[in-house]
């Protein structure tokens, strides 16, 4: 944390500019020894100077520097923007000046987790920057900004202090036992509040699943027999002819994926090889994805044909995926009807030939997921799967301290169980410093973020 960083914080691609990024305490120092104009050590804080880098004699490029000093920084270091021309040979060639001069190339994302270490954002915010470089809609984009303004950060802080206030009244009770009655303590004072607690994070956790709908979208899976109309059904959805359709049998024979947007959340669409029995090896590998496609997939689109009986395969697979958000499709209804689905949910009538179902097919999903409802500016969120899996286990140790009242156990064991909610809860905003973790997470941040 003593020296000074630098990196590229632009795409090393042509364009309109680059910026090479440095953080630091030499980081004012180091650019005064490469620019030409104004002394940057004399500059007002926060100001743009224009100027010229030089490697000895040879002009490199014209620039604009940004000098910002500590703390009122990202880093919370003195910082310098180099904004120079969208040349990718100019930006290496000022990275490669810094380096020499001083400076070491930043590991990807140690501009924000310096920002994290020196107190300026907790691990949440530092995760939403992540985020929001990988916004892929603007539902996901008002999420991440949300979780940056602290909104989230600032809900479980106040959840710990919950908790808090509950643990100074266990340590009163246990220091001082005549302070309160011990029955009254646990379940007039204490029980109401964990009931509390646990509702709250329960509501945390909630919005937090439809965080991941939000953010990562909604893997789709669209299985079903060969001829069935898979493809077709994927062409419509794109509106484009991305798949192979033909009336030979067995011509997906790998899967075939494309992304649509439903009410601002991303439709993961995987169109699979139709399920049969065959000897063809290279079908019968896509027939073996699509059936392991059906464990991982968020939502499955089952298609059955509108003129044939359901064979026992399908009610095979029926029978896998009654337990999971499926939609079945009944496609070629321009066909006599010879399917008996009197037994069916979750159906779908359509006919791809004649333009029929794709809406119906649309606004069921939004329904079944209640896209229209998602709000992203008046809920918390937590986005990351550790996230998630933290709070899963603070929900738990709640409701186990609430379970050992209800059994009248001693109020120093209930202690135990809440303690570990509140240690939970600050592993999620980075309270307890864990290395591997940080450097784990901040190593999936691209270079100069």
């Amino acid at each position: 944390m003593n020296d000074t960083i630098c990196a590229i914080s632009t795409p090393l691609a042509p364009g309109a500019i680059s910026i090479i990024r440095m953080s630091g305490s030499g980081a004012i120092s180091i650019a005064n020894k490469v620019f030409v104009g104004k002394d940057l050590e004399k500059v007002n804080d926060h100001t743009i100077n224009y100027g010229h880098i030089y490697d000895g004699d040879e002009l490199i490029d014209e620039v604009m520097v940004s000098v910002m000093r500590e703390p009122n920084t990202y880093t919370r270091e003195d910082v310098i923007e180099i904004n120079a021309h969208g040349s990718i040979a100019s930006a290496k060639r000022i990275l490669e000046l810094l380096l020499k001069n001083g400076c070491r190339l930043a590991n990807p994302g140690e501009f924000t987790e310096r920002a994290f270490i020196n107190g300026r954002i907790d691990l949440v915010e530092a995760e939403s920057v992540m985020d929001i470089i990988d916004s892929s809609n603007e539902k996901a984009l008002s999420m991440a900004v949300n979780q940056l303004s602290g909104s989230t950060s600032n809900k479980i802080k106040e959840i710990r202090k919950m908790i808090s206030d509950i643990e100074t009244n266990i340590e009163v009770n246990i220091d001082f036992p005549e302070y309160d009655d011990i029955n009254v303590l646990t379940n007039e004072i204490i029980k109401p509040k964990l009931i509390n607690i646990s509702d709250e994070l329960h509501t945390l956790l909630n919005n937090s699943k439809d965080s991941k709908i939000i953010k990562d979208g909604i893997d789709t899976v669209i299985i079903g027999k060969p001829n069935v109309g898979k493809s077709s059904i994927l062409n419509k959805l794109l509106e484009e002819d991305k798949a192979i359709v033909t009336d030979i049998p067995g011509t997906t024979r790998d899967i075939v994926e494309g992304v649509i947007d439903i009410n601002g959340i991303r439709l993961n669409l995987i169109d699979t090889a139709g399920i049969r029995e065959t000897d063809d090896l290279v079908e019968s590998i896509g027939v073996k994805k699509s059936l392991e496609l059906i464990n991982k997939a968020s939502l499955i689109i089952f298609v059955l044909n509108n003129n044939t009986e359901i064979t026992d395969s399908e009610y095979e697979i029926l029978s896998k995926i009654k337990d999971k958000n499926y939609i079945i499709i009944i496609n070629k209804i321009d066909l006599d009807k010879n399917i008996d689905d009197s037994n069916l949910n979750n159906v779908i009538y359509m006919s791809t030939v004649n333009d029929i179902g794709i809406d119906d097919l649309k606004n069921k999903i939004i329904n079944m997921y209640e896209l229209d409802k998602l709000n992203t500016k008046d809920f918390n969120y937590l986005s990351s799967a550790r996230s998630i899996s933290l709070i899963e286990k603070a929900i738990d140790s709640i409701d186990k301290s609430i379970g050992a009242i209800e059994e009248g156990q001693p109020i120093d064991i209930v202690e135990v169980d809440i303690s570990s909610a509140s240690e939970y809860l600050g592993d999620i905003l980075g309270i307890n410093y864990k290395e591997d973790l940080f450097e784990q997470l901040f190593s999936n941040f691209c270079l100069g973020k």
